[in-house]
């Protein structure tokens, strides 16, 4: 049964997230104008794949703020349990877009620069931009890196990555740390073609930069995929569920709990509690009321909870 006052509340997307995301917007967008530039000067296959880049992350980014601004509609009748999982549809979008725009591009383009090799010119132009551009999404990077620390806390890298139910903040630090590799990888691409002569090393940084990206989209796709899905909230989420539920001096067992995050910060929660024996219906009734507030108030995502009786034996 559904404890009365069950409601919907309006899913709010991580403002750590949001801010992250802007940053890494206007950083691209300087950058993949410069580089356009650089491009057209130089004519670096190098430096016209990280253009292409920095033109895809920010359209990239463009879906994740649609996606994040989708999320916070009313879900309606079609969509009872709210809109939370816009975000993760836009960002295996991102993961779409980064390995067709991004990857597939600059591997082709490398390959064609080694077919039809020809000497990058105007190297200072291309060294300057590659490395304005670094300390552009250096910024970027340190403000990603910031809220992904502030949300994981004490817990290992690897760990947080695997388990963040914040898909776009995992997408704009993935990104992120794919737009920096890229521009290293880049301009070493065009320092080694200068100091050698040979126009092989721009092109193969192309075909690097590729891989790169290719890389981090299976790994934004992969991770999304499974919030798509449905996955369940964190061991330490259900703990909590468990510990605030038999905390209260009716329920003598907690027999089923099944979770799903229906957004990064919205949680579904069913419950199948065994109540002691004697209990009035009233008394019943007033119970399941504080249950369902016990877990509202210790986990403010749980914004449906559904709960199931069931008398002692």
């Amino acid at each position: 049964m559904q404890p009365p006052g069950s409601r919907r509340l309006p899913v709010m997307a991580s403002q750590g997230s949001r801010l992250a995301i802007i940053a890494a917007l206007a950083a691209n967008s300087i950058i993949a104008v410069a580089k356009f530039i650089a491009a057209a000067f130089t004519g670096s296959a190098a430096m016209l794949a990280e253009a292409l880049h920095s033109v895809a992350d920010s359209g990239n980014q463009g879906m994740l703020l649609w996606g994040i601004s989708a999320a916070k509609r009313r879900g309606g009748a079609l969509h009872p349990f709210g809109r939370g999982k816009e975000v993760y549809f836009w960002s295996l979008m991102v993961a779409v877009v980064l390995f067709v725009g991004g990857a597939v591009f600059s591997i082709q383009h490398g390959i064609n620069a080694l077919r039809n090799q020809h000497e990058v010119e105007n190297f200072a132009v291309s060294a300057a931009v590659l490395g304005g551009a670094i300390l552009f999404e250096t910024f970027s990077y340190m403000v990603a890196i910031r809220e992904f620390n502030r949300v994981r806390g004490s817990r290992p890298v690897w760990r947080s990555l695997r388990e963040t139910k914040d898909a776009a903040l995992l997408v704009i630090l993935l990104e992120d740390t794919a737009a920096l590799g890229g521009l290293v990888v880049a301009l070493a691409g065009v320092i080694a073609s200068r100091l050698t002569h040979d126009p092989v090393w721009d092109a193969l940084a192309s075909i690097l930069i590729g891989v790169l990206l290719a890389v981090v989209a299976f790994l934004i796709a992969y991770e999304t995929k499974a919030l798509l899905v449905g996955e369940s909230a964190g061991l330490r989420d259900q703990d909590t569920i468990r510990s605030k539920v038999l905390a209260n001096r009716n329920v003598a067992e907690v027999n089923q709990l099944l979770t799903m995050h229906m957004g990064p910060e919205e949680i579904l929660v069913n419950l199948e509690v065994e109540l002691i024996d004697g209990l009035s219906g009233g008394e019943v009734h007033q119970t399941i009321v504080d249950v369902e507030e016990s877990i509202r108030t210790a986990l403010p995502g749980a914004r449906n909870v559904f709960i199931e009786t069931k008398a002692g034996a």
